[in-house]
């Protein structure tokens, strides 16, 4: 069953993509974007090995053919395959225009824990590193605070951060976020939220840019 909050975070998310872009959609909420792009609006690509990601009706799934986590996609007309090593080559080489990823933690220099928890057993590096580096835009797409109600856009991270590299959008399910010249600015409120939640449920400073 969906989640109305995950599912209202990817929506928003969507609106952040241009016509012809080539968009990598990491595990979690960002995988529900693609609900919401049309196909032929954008080309979606998984670190596994495609371009070309859409989504498949149960009984069109053939299982050889999943994401990066490990779901069932279909193949959009033209889709084409390649092996890790040239998937992490277009990542390394700038030609993925937006990256959308989870995250554990955001601080509010913008830079994420998404990885690892500390003294717990998660490996969990996956292509974060590489397209924290290599993707031109990367928006983060998460809940407002974690299960027991505790901020995840923090002063600072205190899980290991996944790169030095600021992302440029933060959006969830009270608000959006964008990193402006070194600071980050609230720049719009979620639907029936009001500032005041989301200054209650935000650590990190950030400046008031609502319009």
């Amino acid at each position: 069953m969906a989640n109305p909050i995950q599912e209202a975070i990817a929506r928003r998310a969507a609106r952040e993509l241009e016509q012809g872009q080539i968009v990598n959609l990491g595990i979690g909420i960002p995988t529900l974007v693609a609900n919401y792009v049309e196909q032929n609006h954008v080309y979606l690509h998984t670190e596994n090995g495609m371009l070309g990601v859409e989504d498949v009706t149960e009984e069109d799934i053939d299982p050889n053919i999943v994401n990066a986590g490990k779901f069932a996609v279909g193949e959009a007309v033209g889709a084409s395959y390649f092996d890790s090593a040239a998937s992490f080559a277009m990542i390394r080489g700038g030609h993925v225009d937006v990256a959308i990823l989870g995250v554990l933690q955001v601080d509010e220099h913008a830079r994420i824990a998404n990885w690892a928890v500390p003294g717990k057993n998660i490996i969990g590096v996956g292509g974060a590193m590489d397209l924290l580096v290599g993707a031109r835009k990367v928006i983060v797409t998460t809940t407002h605070t974690s299960k027991d109600g505790k901020s995840k856009i923090l002063k600072e991270c205190n899980y290991p951060i996944t790169s030095t590299r600021s992302v440029d959008v933060i959006i969830t399910e009270l608000a959006v976020f964008k990193y402006i010249d070194g600071q980050l600015h609230l720049v719009e409120l979620m639907p029936e939220v009001d500032l005041k939640t989301v200054e209650a449920n935000t650590e990190a400073t950030f400046i008031n840019s609502l319009k």
